[in-house]
């Protein structure tokens, strides 16, 4: 390892102790108009990491179906400087933002406070990064917080950001929104429809049935000069579950079908497509409306891709509206829980607590049998001691062993809640899954808090952004403990005391003078004490020759995935390839295989870059390793045959199969 993590990081009877010092926030000299840089990098693992999101029901990855990225979007204006970092993770995490920007602190002018790490929340993406015991022991398969992991991950993203910062150039800049309906669904209506403001009768009698935030919200960012796309950044509220637990490969879910076909109209239309990337928005209850039971690639591919449909409609809509005159600020605050903590009369209980609902599954991915049983099953609370600070919570084990069990330290203690100003917009990062309801009233509170004369029209939260902390349900969605409202640690409490946080930290970032510092509030070092386990494989000594084994074969589709070719070969160790970097393409020839060029399919290179391709590891076989290249929705043409290109990757040389028609 080299880099922060390195430098820090102290191996104590299986922990992994580290800090880094938070210096003081300084003001930035003047710019006048726009600057903007973007980059994409791919953090794609080998295979072997543990996969983050369905617990203990994950499984370790065995190669990616589609990639892996982070892609940074920097804006520089006025007085302020930002890099919105939009990952295929399940989430942020303290780690990696405070690692992140210490390792940029020299290089860029972008302060902690100006560094947002948004997530897609993906469910098939590598655990083991997360500030916190808890979650990278429960979010995956295994558990344990791996240094080596974390450090390519911090490695990545701080190159990509030094990258858009030192490219950056005058520009012009875009924020819209469009409603998206059709492609999600309220998994927990049961909670949601118990809230105050949708039972309220002198709401619009409607009004339940809008269970659902439709808002889609798009940064387009182009460059000044040639107007040429520089970046764009999607945030929508859709969970990361449109393919099932069962699956073995890494891969960004929905939203690798919802970026890539934005990407491609962008590039149809224009030419190059710049960088383009997502993150969640407010989705905690908000699932994909996959058709039942087909969860699968065939039903990310199509929910996918008719959000990046209606995105690039709002992309191509906005683009009279494109300005140099871009007003940025951003703010940054650490709330600490540790004994309790009170803003405005709203107090937390100390002592976070696990629900039993948790053990039954959300409503779109239930545990078998365990989902019918109580105290387990949804819609099951307590009926007494509802007074306590976990009110009708079942604590599973008991409020008396599950902190013998799970000890305090282990839990989130430092909550960062962020806020950027983008125009007239305020984007608000926070650690939770955010339900719709508890966004509302989050959102509400913050534009509430607006100075008078404030130019921000509108407010919108980001949920899993620079740390994973669990959930925040409603008080009334609390009392029905579902999933939401079980995984809320912190008590019912937790959404009017989010809030408040950031309401204020809206208010104070909208009242700062431009020429002061970034709003920030955190301590001046910032310490992790993790427990410890490398899971990211290392280089074997032994290299193995890259070999053929037969010709590629085609696998019939079936009614959930797709037909493809398959290509196997022999190999070194997975820890031998670096998988961040191409693999495998198409390649095609209409004169018999005289002259070979890459096949492009509906406008699309076919190569492990886009959606088309998987690779992954198959078995070892005593020699080496075998993996295999899939060409995934194949199309051919009478006269033509193609080949698989296994790419010169590390000391590998290229490999071409035997061409099939």
């Amino acid at each position: 390892m080299s880099g922060p993590l390195r430098r820090f990081v102290e191996q104590d009877r299986g922990r992994a102790k580290f800090s880094v010092d938070v210096p003081a926030p300084t003001a930035l000299p003047r710019v006048e108009g726009l600057l903007a840089g973007a980059v994409r990098v791919d953090i794609t693992p080998p295979p072997g990491m543990p996969k983050a999101g369905y617990s203990s029901n994950a499984h370790d990855g065995c190669g990616f179906r589609t990639r892996l990225r982070a892609n940074v979007l920097h804006l520089r204006s006025g007085s302020a400087s930002i890099a919105l970092v939009q990952c295929d993770l399940l989430g942020g995490s303290s780690v990696v933002q405070h690692l992140v920007a210490d390792a940029i602190r020299e290089r860029t002018d972008i302060p902690l406070a100006g560094l947002m790490m948004g997530a897609t929340h993906t469910h098939a993406g590598p655990g083991q990064f997360s500030g916190t015991d808890f979650y990278n022991r429960f979010a995956s398969n295994r558990g344990g917080f791996d240094p080596a992991w974390t450090q390519f991950l911090v490695d990545r993203i701080a190159a990509a950001v030094v990258e858009a910062h030192d490219t950056r150039r005058r520009a012009k800049l875009a924020f819209g929104t469009t409603e998206i309906w059709g492609s999600t669904r309220n998994r927990s209506l049961d909670p949601h429809v118990t809230n105050d403001s949708v039972t309220d009768k002198r709401q619009d009698p409607q009004r339940k049935f809008a269970n659902i935030p439709p808002d889609l919200h798009l940064i387009r960012v182009d460059d000044a000069e040639n107007d040429t796309p520089i970046g764009t950044a999607v945030v929508f509220g859709i969970h990361g579950t449109g393919i099932s637990q069962h699956a073995h490969e890494y891969n960004a879910d929905l939203w690798a079908y919802l970026v890539d076909e934005l990407g491609h109209r962008i590039e149809t239309a224009r030419g190059e497509r710049g960088v383009v990337g997502a993150m969640e928005g407010t989705h905690a209850d908000i699932a994909p409306a996959l058709h039942p039971g087909r969860a699968g690639h065939l039903e990310a591919k199509r929910i996918g891709r008719q959000i990046g449909s209606e995105a690039a409609e709002l992309y191509f809509s906005l683009g009279d509206e494109l300005t140099d005159s871009v007003d940025l600020a951003c703010g940054f605050r650490e709330v600490d829980l540790e004994g309790g903590a009170s803003i405005d009369g709203i107090t937390l209980p100390n002592r976070p607590a696990v629900g039993a609902a948790l053990v039954a599954g959300a409503m779109e991915n239930l545990t078998p049998v365990v989902h019918l049983i109580p105290p387990f099953r949804a819609g099951f609370p307590k009926p007494f001691d509802t007074d306590g600070p976990q009110a009708q919570k079942w604590v599973l084990g008991s409020k008396w062993l599950q902190p013998l069990i799970l000890p305090l330290k282990g839990f989130p203690r430092l909550l960062p809640v962020q806020v950027l100003r983008v125009g007239s917009r305020a984007i608000v990062g926070v650690p939770f899954e955010v339900t719709l309801e508890s966004g509302r009233r989050i959102v509400a509170a913050a534009q509430a808090a607006l100075p008078r004369d404030s130019s921000i029209d509108r407010v919108l939260v980001s949920s899993v952004a620079n740390e994973y902390c669990g959930y925040v349900a409603t008080a009334e969605e609390y009392t029905r403990q579902y999933y939401e409202g079980g995984h809320t640690l912190y008590g019912p409490n937790m959404q009017a005391f989010l809030a408040a946080h950031v309401a204020r930290l809206v208010g104070e970032v909208a009242a700062a003078p431009a020429e002061l510092p970034a709003v920030t509030d955190v301590g001046r070092t910032r310490s992790w004490n993790l427990k410890a386990k490398r899971f990211l494989c290392r280089p074997s000594a032994q290299g193995v020759g890259r070999t053929p084994l037969g010709a590629p074969f085609y696998v019939d589709a079936t009614g959930d995935e797709d037909g493809y070719w398959e290509f196997r070969w022999r190999d070194s160790g997975p820890g031998n390839l670096n998988w961040h970097e191409p693999i495998a393409r198409i390649e095609q020839s209409d004169d018999g295989g005289a002259t070979w060029r890459q096949t492009v399919h509906r406008g699309r290179r076919v190569d492990d870059q886009g959606t088309h391709m998987e690779v992954r590891l198959v078995k070892g076989d005593g020699i080496g390793t075998v993996y295999a290249a899939r060409w995934h929705d194949p199309a051919f043409r009478a006269g033509r045959v193609h080949r698989f290109v296994i790419v010169a990757n590390a000391s590998a040389a290229e490999l071409t199969s035997v061409a099939v028609d």
